[in-house]
């Protein structure tokens, strides 16, 4: 036997890095399910002070809601750009940018300014904001082979529940009290003060692809890589070649199909966000008090079915269910039961039979957005995973644009029934979207196609 023939020692490592890995992974996890809440929070501010803004502005119904949607203009455009940027610079900087862009958006309505400074700073927050969500999850995933993505992925997901829930109540506070121009500065200051922290513990972790022209990562951890972990790293991406074409990608009926599904939670996201506040308060005769605590179960509910969906998604694939019924069909399904639910609504009295379909209707379909990044996760490599996640981003968030604009123009040539036809074409694409994930996704027959 040769020097060469002898196992090192320290291949196996000490258990002391692997628990610190642990507790990193798990405290960049934190800080960025904080990063997509204070996006949340960024984003639910115009839907919270609809009211004033518009008296104070003097804006029509399609106005404001075209105001909503200039924030969608570069949203998709960057979020695809910056999505395929992250495979070749370090989402820890890319993150950092976004924060500090948010801050420094937010600052011209907090001081003043009228409709054409609204449009403005919204397209600017918009740009910035476009990337977050897939380069948030890109960052986390990092820190986690696939068989634990699904914990972590949905817990970033949450962040955005968790943003609104404790911003609407919050928010409306400062709304009521101190105006609505202050609530944009305290959002401000939240991006600020996440990007303070994100400078002193944000890093990659070890299942980051080195982006081109870059040092690899330094330290005990990533000298423990070996090339029998970059092997197993490859196994977990399904086996595709780290060079397969974006467009092998975007032309299987997984990444299709889930981000049809995603699309239409997406445009139940951006009605919440804008138009569920005026809905409940103009359309049923809410008080605002109670319009602020619905939007916050909402999102709560929202929030537990998020986190039940990744519980239940992990213990089927751990007992050997395939990724097709644990991920998609789950998520699938419970866009039905949304869909259904929305269908109903219009015509249900009001009353606690409201407030139900209200929960499963808009409370529950948010469980798509993790099954479609943990889905398109699995079947492409790690090199080509921001690119895959800020292209379907980029298409999903096209919602964001249009939902905005044309629930505006409903209510504005329909009045109240504006609302009512605005919900009811919510419920036809969660229904369009819950039977593409049931039907066409496969995840192991496009990761194979891929590997071809």
């Amino acid at each position: 036997m040769t020097d060469t023939d002898v196992v090192p020692l320290r291949s196996a490592g000490p258990p002391a890095p692997d628990l610190r890995h642990t507790r990193r992974a798990w405290t960049v996890t934190t800080l960025l399910v904080v990063f997509m809440m204070v996006n949340f929070a960024d984003k639910c501010v115009l839907g919270l002070a609809a009211d004033p803004i518009r008296h104070d502005l003097g804006l029509s119904a399609t106005e404001f809601g075209l105001a909503n949607s200039a924030f969608f203009l570069l949203f998709s455009l960057c979020g695809g750009a910056v999505g395929l940027l992250s495979d070749r610079v370090r989402p820890r900087r890319l993150l950092l940018t976004m924060a500090l862009v948010w801050s420094v958006a937010q600052l011209p309505m907090a001081l003043g300014g009228g409709l054409a400074v609204l449009v403005i700073s919204r397209i600017v927050l918009g740009a910035a904001e476009g990337p977050a969500f897939p380069v948030a999850q890109h960052s986390a995933l990092s820190w986690f082979p696939d068989e634990r993505r699904n914990l972590p992925g949905a817990l970033v997901t949450v962040g955005t529940t968790l943003g609104v829930v404790v911003a609407a109540p919050g928010l409306t506070w400062v709304i009521h009290h101190h105006g609505w121009r202050s609530a944009f500065g305290v959002v401000a200051a939240a991006g600020a003060l996440w990007a303070a922290a994100w400078v002193l513990f944000g890093r990659e972790g070890r299942y980051a692809s080195a982006a081109p022209g870059t040092a690899e990562p330094t330290g005990a951890l990533a000298r423990r890589l070996s090339r029998e972990a970059t092997s197993a790293r490859r196994a977990a991406d399904g086996g595709a070649p780290a060079d397969v074409p974006y467009r092998r990608i975007l032309g299987t009926r997984t990444w299709i199909s889930v981000t049809v599904a995603y699309f239409s939670t997406y445009w139940c996201v951006a009605l919440t966000l804008v138009w569920l506040p005026s809905y409940l308060h103009d359309g049923l005769g809410y008080a605002t008090t109670t319009t602020a605590s619905l939007i916050a179960l909402l999102w709560t509910v929202n929030g537990v079915a998020m986190l039940g969906q990744a519980g239940l998604s992990g213990w089927l694939l751990r007992r050997g269910v395939s990724s097709r019924w644990a991920r998609a069909r789950v998520g699938g399904i419970t866009l039905v039961v949304s869909a259904v639910a929305c269908l109903l609504l219009p015509s249900a009295p009001r009353g606690p039979v409201t407030v139900s379909l209200l929960v499963l209707g808009f409370g529950i379909c948010g469980v798509m957005a993790g099954v479609a990044v943990t889905t398109v996760a699995e079947i492409v490599p790690e090199g080509r995973r921001g690119g895959a996640l800020g292209l379907m981003n980029a298409v999903v968030t096209t919602a964001g644009l249009i939902a905005p604009a044309l629930t505006g123009f409903m209510v504005d040539a329909q009045g109240a029934a504006g609302y009512q036809h605005a919900v009811l074409l919510a419920g036809a694409l969660l229904l369009v979207g819950g039977l593409a994930a049931i039907i066409l996704v496969d995840p192991a027959r496009d990761a194979r196609h891929l590997n071809a």
